[in-house]
């Protein structure tokens, strides 16, 4: 049973490295604001959670030890990064930082433009 748990933690972990990596490279080469908000939200967040798995798996399998301090910080980190880097892309629309040249569609450009005649 050791030899699995080991295996699987470290293939966890691993697989949380390799996901920070693309997120670091993904906010290194993209091209806008949006494309690097997309890489650094989804890449590292599974990146980390990945990490944060193996080393809770790490603590439950071979020290028989729950933290509940890993699996509060796992829900956290699950709840609040796609939230995060969900806000920072609109906030960089709402205040017109423009999409690269690349972009095909602008979705949220009649929404907008609706609730701005709303408010008015």
């Amino acid at each position: 049973m050791t030899v699995i748990a080991n295996i699987l933690i470290v293939a966890a972990i691993v697989v949380g490295l390799l996901f920070t990596v693309v997120a670091v490279i993904g906010v290194l080469r993209l091209p806008d604001v949006y494309t690097r908000a997309h890489a650094a939200s989804k890449s590292a967040t599974l990146g980390v959670l990945s990490i944060l798995v193996g080393v809770f798996l790490h603590f439950w399998w071979n020290k028989d030890h729950i933290s509940i301090q890993l699996l509060l910080a796992i829900a956290f980190l699950f709840i609040t990064s796609p939230i995060g880097g969900h806000l920072m892309g609109r906030a960089a629309y709402l205040s017109g930082v423009k999409p690269t040249k690349l972009t095909v569609g602008d979705d949220l450009a009649e929404v907008v433009e609706k609730a701005k005649q709303t408010r008015d």
